[in-house]
């Protein structure tokens, strides 16, 4: 496929594009009344007045050597709780240690060096997902820390993991906490949090700036991606090309077998062979 129509076809992916996907769900997110009304289903007890600073994937770099963190939306609330909101559409096996590490570098944010602990703000990390994570059929699942010998006994470190799932047919939630959920998975509702949401996500897809973005972003991660593809098969060359010689094979069966096998030219197979005995 030629970039013009790689192009076309990005296209229309734009114009598809809905909640569930975490670059609207962020520009989405930036407005303060649609993300407190968000955060307000998710935490019906608690009493939120208003957000502050709402920010699209916010990163967090706190040392040179570590891996940095990009969240999907950072917002504090007007009691000074700082909340992390993920869109998560694909399972990576990895989403309960990437809340640890996501906890762990929004604590090394909030704190200086020499502060004392007590500065650490209350905060959570939400994945929204549309998959089941622990498989018990649940619209929700959140983690704090206990004690093990007696859970009645938290540890009052003021963190808490959630995970949304929207997949689930249990009614164990609020009813509108029920329907972003079902909009998140692509099924009709009435509700009206969700009909303001669909006329946002309806508007930042014909935001001509934020198209573009999203359009950059993308021919840049499917280049990373053909990059990646040819740095793997050189390495499978490579390897096959050690292991041809640790059995003594010799070099016209290795080329004729990287020809075959990598449907490469007599001359770049040649090329890679001249690179492997140096290597």
């Amino acid at each position: 496929m030629d970039e013009k129509e790689q192009k076309k076809d990005n296209q229309v992916v734009w114009e598809e594009l809905g909640i569930s996907n975490d670059f609207i769900f962020g520009k989405v997110m930036q407005d303060a009344e649609l993300c407190k009304g968000l955060l307000q289903r998710i935490f019906p007890d608690m009493k939120i007045d208003h957000v502050e600073y709402p920010v699209l994937q916010k990163t967090i770099n706190v040392d040179l050597d570590a891996k940095s963190v990009r969240l999907d939306v950072y917002v504090e609330d007007g009691e000074g709780v700082i909340y992390d909101i993920e869109m998560q559409v694909a399972d990576t096996k990895d989403l309960p240690k990437r809340t640890r590490y996501y906890q762990a570098m929004m604590d090394l944010e909030m704190i200086d060096k020499g502060e004392l602990y007590k500065k650490l703000k209350k905060s959570f990390v939400i994945f929204i997902c549309p998959f089941d994570l622990f498989g018990e059929g649940r619209h929700i699942y959140t983690f704090r820390n206990f004690c093990e010998e007696n859970k009645r006994i938290l540890l009052g470190d003021d963190t808490a993991k959630i995970f949304l799932n929207t997949e689930s047919e249990m009614e164990d939630t609020s009813r509108e906490l029920r329907a972003f959920l079902d909009y998140v998975a692509g099924k009709k509702t009435e509700d009206s949090f969700v009909q303001k949401l669909e006329d946002a996500v309806k508007k930042a897809r014909q935001n001509r700036e934020w198209r573009r973005e999203y359009m950059t972003l993308l021919m840049r991660d499917q280049e990373n991606q053909e990059k990646g593809k040819e740095i793997g098969m050189e390495i499978g060359i490579y390897e096959v090309i050690s292991t041809y010689r640790e059995v003594e094979m010799s070099d016209y069966d290795i080329s004729r077998r990287l020809q075959q096998k990598f449907h490469l030219s007599k001359e770049r197979a040649e090329e890679y062979m001249k690179v492997g005995a140096s290597i």
